[in-house]
C-alpha cells in the first residue's frame, strides 16, 4: 500500500515538474518581448528629443541671423520733395548788437578808489562812473610844475640878459659875438620852459583821467573791476567797464549770394524772435556790405531796429523777414537733406530697398529749405539727415515720411 503511495506521488512530481517546465519558456519569451518594446520606446523617445532640440537651435541661429541682418540695415526718414512756389518772404537768422557798444578803460596808474555804478545800470553821457586814486601821478605832477617855476625863473633872467647885451651892443660898449650868445641863451631857456610846461599838461590829462566819465548814454553789461584793484593804464589796461547803447540795435543778416539782388537799402523789414513768438518788431535796412564773402558766399546787411523799450536785448538770436519779389522754380527740399562731398552738393535716394547718392543743383537757399533747380524729380525719396557714412547701394529701411511745414521744419509721419 505505502508503495502505491509512493508511486503515485513520483508520478505527479513529474507531472508538476513537467508542466513548469513547460511554462518557463513562455514566460521567458514574454520578458524578452517586453524588453525589446522598452527599448524601442526608449530610442524613439531620444530620437525625438535629439531631433526637436536640433530644429530648435538651428531656428534660434536663423533668427539670430535674421535679427542682425536687419539691425544691420540702416533706418532712414524720407520726404519728397515739395514744388517751389512764389516766393514773396526770405526769412534768415540773425544776430542783434547793441547800436553803440564800447569796452572802458583807464588811461592812468593807480588804484581803484571808488565805482559808481554797477551791471544793468543806465547812465547818462558824461556821468562819474568811477574814481582812481593815482599818488604817483600827482607826485609827479608837482615836480613838473616845481621844474616850470624853475625853468621859467631862469628864463626870465636870460631874458633879462638879452635885452641888456643887445642895449649894450647898440652903445658899442659889447661885442656882437657877446650879444649873439645871450640872446640864444634865452631863447634856449624859452624852449626848455615850453617843454616844461608841456610836461605839466601831459600829467595834468593823466591827472584828469582819475576820473572816469560815461562816453555816451547806454547801458553797463559788465564791471571788470572792484575797489583796490590795481590799474595799469599803460603796458596791460585792465577793461573796467562794458557800456552799450540798446536804445537802438544793429541786426546784422548774412543773406545768400542768389538773393543778394533781392535787397535794397532802405527796404522795410519784420523780426521775430524765439523770446517773443507772437511778437513781430520792425527795421529798417539801412546798408549791406557790397561785396560778397567769398568764404560764407553771402552778402552781409545790417538792419537797424528801434528799442525804445530795451525788450529786445543785444546778443539774442532773431528771424529776419525780407519780403522779396520774383517766381521760384524747381523743387524745395530741407536743408537737412544736403550732403557736403567731395565730389560736390548730392542728397541720397531711396531706390529699390538701397540708397543712391546722387549730385544736384540748389537755387535759392530760405534757410531752413533750398531750391533744387536740377537732380530731383517730384516722387523721389530723399533721405532726411542721412549719415556721413552714407554710400551708394547702402540697404536702408525707411521709418517713415516727414512732411514739411511752411518754415521748412519736418515731423514725421507713422513708419512703414
Amino acid at each position: 500500500m505505502t508503495q502505491e503511495i509512493e508511486g503515485v506521488r513520483t508520478e505527479r512530481e513529474v507531472t508538476v515538474e513537467t508542466a513548469a517546465a513547460s511554462v518557463q519558456p513562455s514566460v521567458k519569451r514574454r520578458a524578452v518581448m517586453a524588453l525589446g518594446m522598452l527599448s524601442t520606446v526608449a530610442i524613439l523617445v531620444i530620437a525625438a528629443v535629439v531631433f526637436f532640440g536640433i530644429r530648435e537651435r538651428q531656428a534660434a541661429a536663423e533668427s539670430l541671423v535674421q535679427s542682425a541682418q536687419t539691425s544691420a540695415v540702416e533706418r532712414v526718414a524720407i520726404v519728397h520733395p515739395k514744388p517751389g512756389g512764389s516766393v514773396d518772404e526770405l526769412v534768415l537768422p540773425a544776430n542783434m548788437q547793441a547800436y553803440v557798444e564800447a569796452p572802458i578803460y583807464a588811461r592812468t596808474h593807480g588804484y581803484l578808489k571808488r565805482w559808481y555804478f554797477d551791471i544793468g545800470t543806465h547812465v547818462q553821457q558824461g556821468q562819474l562812473m568811477a574814481e582812481i586814486e593815482t599818488p604817483e601821478v600827482d607826485q609827479q605832477l608837482m615836480q613838473a610844475q616845481a621844474d616850470l617855476k624853475s625853468v621859467q625863473a631862469n628864463m626870465d633872467l636870460a631874458h633879462t640878459t638879452a635885452v641888456r647885451w643887445q642895449s649894450l651892443l647898440e652903445k658899442r660898449a659889447v661885442s656882437k659875438q657877446e650879444t649873439d650868445q645871450a640872446v640864444s641863451d634865452y631863447a634856449s631857456k624859452r624852449a626848455a620852459v615850453d617843454a616844461s610846461m608841456a610836461n605839466v599838461r601831459r600829467l595834468e590829462q593823466l591827472q584828469s583821467y582819475e576820473k572816469v566819465y560815461a562816453p555816451f548814454d547806454g547801458v553797463i553789461t559788465a564791471r571788470q573791476t572792484d575797489v583796490g584793484a590795481l590799474i595799469d593804464g599803460d603796458s596791460s589796461p585792465k577793461e573796467l567797464f562794458h557800456l552799450a547803447a540798446i536804445d537802438k540795435l544793429r541786426v546784422y543778416v548774412p543773406v545768400p549770394e542768389v538773393s543778394a539782388d533781392m535787397v535794397r537799402n532802405g527796404q522795410h523789414v519784420t523780426l521775430t524772435s524765439d523770446e517773443f513768438p507772437s511778437q513781430i518788431f520792425h527795421g529798417t535796412l539801412v546798408r549791406n556790405s557790397s561785396a560778397i564773402d567769398p568764404a560764407t558766399r553771402t552778402l552781409n546787411i545790417e538792419v537797424d531796429v528801434d528799442n525804445a523799450t530795451g525788450k529786445l536785448l543785444p546778443g539774442s538770436y532773431a528771424f529776419v523777414h525780407i519780403n522779396v519779389k520774383g517766381a521760384a522754380s524747381g523743387l524745395e527740399i530741407p536743408s537737412t537733406t544736403l550732403l557736403f562731398r567731395a565730389q560736390g552738393l548730392q542728397v541720397g535716394l531711396v531706390r529699390d530697398g538701397r540708397a543712391k547718392l546722387v549730385p544736384i543743383t540748389i537755387g535759392r537757399d530760405y534757410g531752413a529749405t533750398v531750391e533744387v533747380t536740377s537732380g530731383l524729380r517730384r516722387e523721389d525719396a530723399v533721405i532726411v539727415s542721412p549719415s556721413d557714412s552714407l554710400i551708394d547701394g547702402t540697404p536702408v529701411q525707411v521709418e517713415g515720411p516727414v512732411h514739411m511745414d511752411t518754415a521748412g521744419r519736418g515731423e514725421k509721419g507713422q513708419g512703414r
